[in-house]
């Protein structure tokens, strides 16, 4: 199976007003503030592989203001411009777009050959970007400022896709062998990386010639804390401006005005192995399902910062509730008689460690014996995506990849989906979920989406637990802070402390 990495920072659903807010207050400042100050902040994930654009380093970047895309999500979540002003389908297969004026943070003009390059390295790249999951597309230049996208079979949401950080523009020099691609002073966005120190921190300087206007702030130091309490205490006692993903734990030691709350669409959910271990058995599987009290982890481990789960899409996706259907050919639970099973998550967001103990204790008194293995993410996800685990606790934002809801469902559920951690392979539900990836209209699109929820749902391979809110730690000095609901963006040209 071919393995995409998901990008975890990982959306609002369509019909929202907003994707995002500005945040600020006014009490008085600390520390050195004006407009060309420098921005310091706390981000919860380290680069994973050297600032890659295609794995889960993407969201680092375009959070940052680093990386652009052709395109971007709208207050709705349509496809918007960014370095593409517009676009048009020329046929079922081939779509046009064209580009704005801009330059590389090298200097370099952001060409049509440039743009079309870039694609191509990533249509190349191993592995694939999630948001080409299933999709191959060839991409030429047209004239000088034109790009012709065209894919094997009809992409109805290529503009949306085209969107995904994971699928951002780079100058030539960007790549080197093997794949390998580099963002740094390669990128378009306002603000470059200067230096990057391993895993713990990084400079950004403002890029002076961004086609989008100058950056209000100098630039950006950044801190990556993957300890939830630390990056709290970081911001509280005035270390940072901006702390992203405050333990829900943590949330009430930081002053009122410093705390934004957002919906997102974010689903924490329990995958259980349909290849190999215990959860082979759909009987298990559904025990384990009967076991779990969704409503007791909202309540307490997420102290209300959450919704009990419903399904894959949560209430954040406003559509989804009017659309849902139930699942579809649910086994019958099998009594658990001391099954042994490894029960996996990592710590990189706090309430996921405790959902875990919660749920094992749970699955125990089911009936299941049960061994927890808790990491760092990225010393786990290799393990977990070959089926080392017999389940897995993971928080997915369900439509950060393209802003498309059936693009998690093909990563994440059908045989030859990337990022499929329940290693599920069912012929009905690739079946579903490939008629949902034909449908054009909105509405029918949607319609089909949740009918392949309800074929996953059925199977008992994802358990969803809570639909979380995400909070985000915010200075009082600091105005224009990107509270993205679809989480791809933190720091943009308005940001300013």
């Amino acid at each position: 199976m071919r393995r995409f990495r998901p990008l975890l920072a990982l959306l609002l659903a369509p019909a929202l007003t907003g994707c995002f807010a500005q945040a600020g207050g006014s009490d008085a400042p600390t520390g050195d503030t004006g407009a060309d100050s420098r921005l310091r902040v706390a981000l919860a994930f380290p680069p994973a592989e050297h600032l890659s654009p295609y794995g889960d380093d993407a969201t680092i970047l375009s959070r940052l203001g680093v990386t652009e895309s052709l395109t971007a999500l709208d207050a709705n979540g349509a496809a918007a411009p960014a370095l593409a002003t517009s676009w048009r389908r020329a046929n079922d297969r081939t779509w046009l777009f064209t580009l704005h004026q801009a330059t590389f943070q090298n200097g370099t003009a952001v060409t049509a050959s440039a743009v079309a390059a870039s694609l191509t390295h990533a249509t190349e790249a191993e592995p694939a970007p999630a948001a080409l999951s299933g999709v191959t597309l060839k991409a030429q230049a047209e004239g000088s400022a034109g790009v012709r996208v065209t894919t094997k079979t009809p992409d109805p949401v290529l503009p949306l896709r085209l969107s995904s950080p994971s699928l951002a523009i780079l100058a030539e020099q960007a790549y080197g062998p093997h794949g390998a691609a580099d963002p740094i002073g390669t990128a378009t966005g306002p603000f470059e990386i200067r230096k990057l120190t391993g895993t713990t921190s990084a400079t950004l300087d403002r890029y002076d010639d961004y086609w989008g206007g100058r950056a209000q702030s100098a630039g950006i130091d950044v801190r990556f804390i993957a300890d939830g309490t630390a990056r709290a205490a970081a911001l509280r006692t005035g270390q940072v401006d901006l702390a992203e993903a405050i333990p829900v734990a943590q949330a009430a030691s930081l002053a009122r005005a410093t705390r934004r709350e957002t919906a997102t669409t974010r689903t924490t959910s329990l995958l259980l192995n349909t290849e190999s271990g215990p959860f082979k058995d759909a009987g298990l599987r559904a025990a384990a399902r009967r076991a779990v009290d969704t409503s007791a982890l909202a309540d307490g481990v997420y102290e209300g910062h959450a919704d009990a789960g419903e399904g894959i899409y949560g209430p954040a996706v406003t559509w989804a509730a009017g659309h849902r259907k139930r699942p579809i050919g649910r086994a019958r639970p099998t009594a658990p008689h001391g099954e042994r099973i490894t029960l996996a998550t990592y710590d990189n967001r706090p309430e996921l460690p405790e959902t875990a103990e919660v749920l094992k204790q749970q699955l125990e008194k089911a009936g299941f014996k049960v061994s927890l293995v808790v990491r760092e993410y990225s010393r786990l996800e290799s393990d977990a995506l070959d089926g080392k685990f017999d389940a897995f606790v993971l928080a997915r934002n369900t439509m950060v990849d393209t802003g498309d809801p059936v693009a998690v469902l093909a990563s994440d559920f059908t045989c030859d989906g990337g990022y499929n951690m329940a290693q599920l392979c069912d012929k009905d539900v690739d079946r579903a979920v490939a008629k949902a990836e034909s449908i054009s209209d909105t509405e029918r699109r949607r319609d089909a989406a949740m009918a392949a929820e309800a074929e996953i749902l059925g199977t008992d391979a994802v358990v969803p637990l809570v639909h979380q809110r995400v909070i985000t730690g915010v200075a009082t000095s600091v105005r224009g802070a990107l509270l993205d609901p679809y989480e791809r963006t933190l720091v943009g040209t308005g940001t300013r402390r």
